[in-house]
């Protein structure tokens, strides 16, 4: 990847934070989409109960990484979360080998155009086969969600014990001021990311992102894409961990709400035609 995607040295730009001490890590970095718009990059780790990890769109796998993951447990489950969001799958795969792979029906095919890494998928979601069961273990923590009607076919967590929503691209939090934070590059800087900022951003009505995702993100599949953030409303998350923007804590399901207002009204809509 491109060093105006990605940072050439990502251990010195890195931000590893404990979200719920022992139990939520986030890895934040900085990522330019396109080059030139600051949007940042977030992978997600979980310790659970059993102490086995779970990590959520892998970022680069730097030393001071692969020392928090050996203070936290054993790396068991390495989910790509949409077809975008797998570029470091190879490393960790080849670091953890014995770690089960997930990720959405479409991505073992993109990969393969992309890159000779062999990384092996022990579930694919599709819309036609449900994955309705991991483990036992991973099973009791967590709901989650399969969205084909999303751009990117998205994967959406809820790890119940820490009320905790992990996302991709389902929606964003911008500007990414954690994430750029150890660069001494302001995060809002550059008219291309002011104006994506504010087509993305959580802030007052948010109706700008609310038009982003009705018309963009969900398009091709409005009324799928409705029922998909109508099951997962449901779930009781206090916090939003995206990939692109702050961690939004405390007030998650209101801002969820707020965000995705269009499409929970229309889920109602189609439920009193049904």
């Amino acid at each position: 990847m491109s060093s105006k995607l990605v940072p050439s040295d990502p251990a010195k730009v890195m931000v590893i934070r404990e979200v719920v001490p022992r139990v939520v890590t986030t890895l934040s970095v900085p990522f330019w989409r396109f080059g030139r718009i600051k949007v940042g990059g977030r992978g997600t780790i979980v310790r659970l109960e059993s102490g086995a990890l779970a990590v959520f769109s892998p970022v680069a796998l730097t030393d001071d990484v692969k020392r928090k993951v050996s203070e936290l447990g054993e790396v068991k489950y390495i989910a790509a979360l949409d077809v975008e969001h797998h570029i470091f799958l190879g490393p960790w795969h080849e670091a953890y080998p014995n770690a089960q792979v997930l990720g959405p029906e479409p991505l073992p095919e993109k990969r393969a155009k992309q890159s000779d890494e062999n990384v092996p998928f022990a579930f694919l979601f599709s819309k036609s086969k449900p994955v309705e069961s991991i483990s036992p273990e991973f099973d009791a923590e967590f709901d989650w969600e399969y969205v084909p009607s999303h751009m990117n076919k998205e994967l959406v967590f809820h790890h119940k014990p820490t009320r905790s929503l992990i996302t991709a691209d389902l929606m964003f939090n911008l500007p990414a001021t954690e994430q750029f934070s150890k660069t001494g590059v302001d995060a809002t800087s550059g008219i291309l990311t002011k104006i994506f900022g504010a087509l993305q951003s959580t802030k007052g009505s948010a109706i700008w992102q609310q038009r982003t995702i009705w018309y963009g993100t969900s398009a091709s599949d409005r009324a799928g894409f409705s029922q998909s953030v109508a099951r997962i409303n449901k779930w009781g998350f206090e916090r939003i961990i995206p990939c692109h923007g702050d961690v939004i804590e405390g007030d998650g399901k209101g801002i969820f709400e707020k965000v995705m207002r269009w499409h929970l009204d229309a889920a109602k809509e189609q439920g009193k035609t049904t």
